[in-house]
């Protein structure tokens, strides 16, 4: 196959030319003078949410692999080519069996959808004091062998974790986490600026959804923001729909973190694609509208958002490139996955997991392995 007068989005830099896909890879870019008068249209690199609880009826705790198949089907009409299953707070049982559906569709997935890339396990080891949507009365403190269990679950699907490291056993925890290669997400959590140092030495890279449910920037603790503006090693998830995060404090973590720093996700519910009304979330009433998802006590409860939205959002409203913007939604959660040889941008040899967008940012037609699962009619 043959994409053809396109600009191509890199890593590094936009190039005119055609891509040449064979056997669901990247084969070859052949760069070449742009055709004047032609409309312009943008190759870019599909999205990666590695943050995503549920969208169109259904989520990752449904027990049911129809249910993460209906999910991955769905995400390809917003441009996400890759995904972990996001888990929440539940009993253990819940839990368990939700991995082991979540392994049963991983083994048996469908070609023409989304590819699941692993299990994003948020919750049950956070703080009650930063719950937020997360049902208070099935939280724990970490425990590595409640842990071991779940990898068992899962089929050690699970790559990514996100706790509150100052409870009692998240050392020991954390350490088990980075020793096998797995991604500690600092989340939903009263930590102070000491308790993530004392995270980043056990090995912790990753903020789960920035600024939610973590302590602020006080100028005489920092908290967990403080710490995510002044250290590299922490990679910071951004759930861009501009009601999370205002515009403001999205150019702020930017300035600090700058795009190679933050990963956007989409932290999205079962009400996406659904019409405004009532829906769940964890076995809690969510009422959703045209632009959110909130608990009867207002409390955010996930989003409705789609990637490609929150690549135009932060186009439009932080004044980044196209290439920054793929970094942010392809290149880093790519990286963070250790998938980057395979995933994650446009270069040969890599999957054809690409997306056309139209000179405004719309998505016009999505790539899987180099067969194309969307386009808009």
């Amino acid at each position: 196959m043959t994409l053809s007068n396109l600009y191509i989005v890199l890593e590094d830099k936009i190039v005119f030319g055609d891509l040449i896909i064979t056997d669901g890879l990247i084969s070859n870019i052949i760069e070449k003078k742009p055709v004047e008068g032609l409309e312009k249209h943008f190759l870019i690199p599909g999205f990666i949410d590695v943050h995503i609880h549920g969208s169109n009826g259904f989520d990752a705790m449904d027990i049911s692999h129809y249910a993460i198949e209906q999910m991955a089907l769905s995400l390809v009409k917003e441009g996400t080519t890759g995904f972990l299953a996001t888990t929440m707070t539940q009993s253990v049982s819940a839990i368990e069996n939700a991995l082991q559906c979540i392994k049963h569709y991983y083994d048996n997935q469908n070609p023409q959808a989304s590819s699941l890339l692993g299990i994003h396990l948020e919750g049950p080891f956070i703080n009650p004091g930063a719950a937020g949507a997360q049902p208070e009365s099935f939280i724990i403190n970490p425990d590595v062998k409640l842990f071991e269990h779940f990898m068992t679950s899962s089929g050690s699907l699970i790559k990514k974790v996100s706790f509150a490291p100052e409870l009692d056993g998240a050392n020991p925890f954390m350490s088990y986490l980075k020793q096998h290669g797995i991604i500690g997400s600092i989340a939903h959590t009263k930590a102070t600026y000491q308790d993530v140092k004392n995270a980043i030495d056990h090995g912790v890279t990753s903020l789960t959804h920035t600024y939610n449910q973590m302590t602020p920037l006080h100028h005489r603790d920092i908290g967990v923001v403080g710490a995510a503006y002044l250290h590299d090693e922490l990679n910071s998830e951004l759930i861009f729909d501009k009601i999370h995060v205002s515009v403001e404090a999205a150019k702020i973590l930017l300035k600090n973190k700058t795009y190679k720093g933050i990963t956007l996700i989409t932290d999205s519910m079962r009400a996406k694609y659904l019409k405004p009304g009532i829906s769940e979330l964890g076995g809690q009433k969510v009422i959703i509208s045209n632009v959110d998802a909130r608990l009867e006590n207002g409390s955010l409860a996930g989003s409705i958002l789609k990637m490609i939205d929150a690549y135009k959002n932060v186009i439009h409203d932080l004044n980044v490139s196209p290439v920054e913007a793929s970094y942010m939604a392809s290149v880093n959660p790519a990286k963070q996955l250790n998938m980057y040889d395979k995933i994650g941008s446009i270069e040969v040899g890599k999957r054809a997991d690409l997306l056309i967008l139209d000179d405004a940012y719309n998505l016009e037609k999505t790539f899987v392995n180099g067969q194309k699962v969307f386009e808009v009619k």
